[in-house]
């Protein structure tokens, strides 16, 4: 085997230190994508939990509007909007999850099988222009999915009746068609929500005194601003 002359050997050194430089830069960025020490984090000892309350003092009070003005229906509070809409998996369902899928509804009206029928949607009298956004995103894909959105503000909350005559024009638009193969939602008549509202009106007017527990829950817990913006 012949000896290689001193410039093939310097080529051959050359190549191989840039081959080691590569490979050296390739795993100090694969490494610098994962945090530090993030595996080796307990979820618990990290973090520790703290029990809080689900809903503030206002959707309380929203929460036990919507009872009594839609008894037979099922109310639920905070619920994310990953557990009620589907959404197609032809692109990444975790890109979805971080644009909306993470997002809860303050209020949801359902029926008795736990179909969600409308959200109300609770909002402060003053709001910064993300939170405005982070809402109007919400909206935008519960109303393409055909589920109403009502907007409730801090310290003016409907009436009973209006609740009542607001959410029976909504779902007698929804329900208009009637004409499919599959069942109609249980609700309410007309009529009977009219007699409803006149018995009911009275003692609704005395359980409006009592106020509820004031909450220590915070009223704005919002995800990091790294999470893409949807168009």
């Amino acid at each position: 085997m012949l000896p290689l002359d001193p410039m093939s050997s310097a080529a051959l050194a050359a190549s191989a230190i840039l081959v080691l430089t590569l490979l050296a830069l390739h795993l100090r960025s694969r490494n610098a994508t994962r945090p530090a020490g993030r595996e080796a984090l307990d979820t618990v000892a990290a973090w520790q939990p703290e029990a809080a309350r689900v809903l503030t003092a206002t959707e309380r009070d929203a929460c036990d509007l919507l009872k009594r003005a839609m008894p037979g229906f099922l109310v639920l509070g905070q619920v994310p909007m990953s557990r009620f809409i589907r959404v197609p998996l032809r692109h990444s369902y975790a890109d979805w999850l971080q644009r909306v899928g993470h997002l809860s509804a303050d209020l949801l009206l359902c029926d008795s099988s736990s179909r969600v029928l409308a959200v109300i949607d609770v909002r402060p009298p003053q709001e910064s222009e993300r939170s405005r956004r982070r809402h109007e995103r919400l909206a935008r894909v519960l109303r393409a999915a055909g589920i109403g959105v009502h907007v409730w503000r801090e310290g003016e909350l409907p009436s009973i009746g209006e609740v009542r005559s607001v959410l029976g024009a909504d779902f007698a638009r929804h329900a208009a068609p009637a004409a499919t193969s599959s069942r109609p939602m249980p609700l309410i008549p007309v009529p009977e929500m009219l007699e409803v509202l006149a018995e009911g009106d009275a003692a609704a007017a005395f359980s409006q005194a009592m106020e509820p527990v004031p909450s220590a829950f915070f009223d704005d817990l919002d995800m990091p601003a790294a999470a893409p913006r949807a168009r």
